[in-house]
């Protein structure tokens, strides 16, 4: 049976969950477990394709569905994924949006930048590359890999899909065989999984129509758990954290004295903007109050975590691209021990010591004292390397001592940033709790971190 989680369908039977709204998933795992062929059959058999799409795939008479994804020369020449490629199609239930990532330890980065933008992910097992005969199987490193990043970078759902069992010689077994292989890691990584779902994506079986009773499995089929799936909720029960963007200047407001005349734009990244609220500027630490919000449209309405919004304030306020607007500080209530009033504190404080987990992507290795570029939200600081406190062993989940940190591991350090930032926990607050250091030198994408 499926092992769908019960919020999920909770959230689906009580009309929680938005049908008109997109699930954004992605597509994740080792190489060659058939992550194209997957998104080429959803998108066939779901006919999100026109016919002269599919000629133009079609090999010796036969449907090349990975091709339908791979549309780089190199992917093409290659038959790998290089790039995370994005697709999008609709069924009478829900819309998606898929992103292909790549497979390869090489292309982490690319993996990592889908999935921080995910509702789900769906991470392939090939079947086919197990000791699926064996009850203590191990699996594949980069699916392991995968499933953390996915866990670490906190995607709401988590489908596993066993594909290519068309291929051995009992289904039935190697499927019972592996979803307990899988059950065993999430359970000692601490991942929640939504569903483990037995596929084909070659002949399609399981990926939009069920197949009854194939591998001894009578669930709904990958599409069906796909629609029932949630969004990844956004941050609004937070107090208002808005990173700027951009700074627009209104001239057809330059004659009105009640408010300022610029339009402060970005993505909310926690709360929500209303009309009244008071804010404090970071890092100048200058107050105002939101004299009117703006939605994408220039509507004037209230907007909240997840969507882009302009912000306009009461006054004039120096305020530039990477600053954040963030709710005013709140009173502490006193204690009987108190000479004096205690001072306010800012919901979001900043701070220059921060500890992290890292997934390291870098073709050189992250050493201690190293200092490297960080971009939070939109505001650069640099950041050294003070100490790597261990790495993650992804086959055992132990933690291991180490001095640095190798291409595309996980590992947990201390940093030392040049300048304080309002960054928050990961698990509390998704976009200011996530940092990415960029080397110096080369400006290559070095590290995605979540802070602790």
């Amino acid at each position: 049976m499926t092992t769908i989680a019960t919020g999920a369908l909770q959230a689906s039977a009580n009309g929680i969950n938005d049908h008109a709204s997109a699930l954004r998933f992605i597509t994740c795992g080792s190489v060659d477990d058939g992550k194209s062929t997957l998104i080429g059959r959803l998108l066939v058999d779901s006919r999100a394709v026109l016919q002269d799409h599919i000629a133009g795939v079609t090999r010796s008479g036969e449907v090349d569905l990975a091709l339908l994804t791979d549309g780089l020369s190199a992917e093409r020449e290659q038959g790998i994924t290089i790039d995370v490629a994005y697709r999008y199609f609709a069924t009478e239930e829900r819309k998606f949006i898929i992103g292909d990532a790549p497979g390869h330890e090489q292309y982490t980065r690319n993996m990592v930048t889908a999935a921080s933008q995910a509702d789900a992910a769906v991470v392939l097992v090939d079947a086919t590359k197990l000791d699926w005969q064996s009850p203590a199987l191990q699996l594949l490193a980069q699916t392991r890999r995968h499933s953390l990043l996915v866990h670490l970078l906190r995607v709401h759902s988590l489908v596993f899909a066993v594909n290519k069992l068309d291929a051995v010689a009992d289904p039935a077994l190697a499927f019972a065989h592996i979803r307990a292989a899988l059950a065993r890691f999430a359970q000692e990584a601490g991942i929640e999984v939504a569903a483990t779902v037995p596929v084909s994506a070659l002949k399609g079986w399981n990926v939009v129509t069920p197949e009854p009773g194939w591998g001894g499995y009578e669930g709904p089929s990958l599409l069906q758990i796909l629609e029932r799936l949630p969004n990844q909720p956004a941050d609004t029960a937070l107090p208002l954290a808005f990173p700027v963007q951009w700074v627009e200047k209104s001239a057809s407001s330059s004659a009105d004295t009640s408010q300022g005349r610029r339009v402060f734009w970005g993505r909310i990244a926690a709360g929500g903007a209303q009309v009244g609220a008071q804010v404090q500027v970071f890092p100048s630490g200058q107050s105002a109050r939101i004299a009117q919000v703006l939605d994408h449209a220039r509507r004037p309405q209230d907007v909240a975590a997840g969507l882009s919004a302009g912000i306009v304030l009461d006054r004039e306020v120096d305020v530039s691209r990477g600053d954040w607007l963030l709710a005013a500080p709140a009173a502490v209530q006193a204690t009987e021990d108190d000479f004096d009033t205690p001072a306010p504190q800012s919901p979001w404080p900043a701070r220059r010591e921060i500890e992290a987990t890292v997934a390291w992507m870098d073709d050189e290795p992250l050493v201690v004292g190293r200092v490297y570029w960080a971009l939070h939200g939109h505001r650069w600081v640099k950041a050294k390397v003070r100490r790597v406190v261990h790495q993650l062993d992804i086959h055992t989940l132990a933690e291991q001592q180490a001095e640095q940190l190798a291409p595309n591991a996980i590992g947990h350090v201390e940093l030392l940033l040049q300048e304080p930032l309002p960054a928050a926990p990961f698990e509390r607050a998704r976009v200011l709790g996530s940092l990415i250091l960029v080397d110096t030198a080369s400006h290559k994408t070095a590290g995605a971190v979540l802070v602790r």
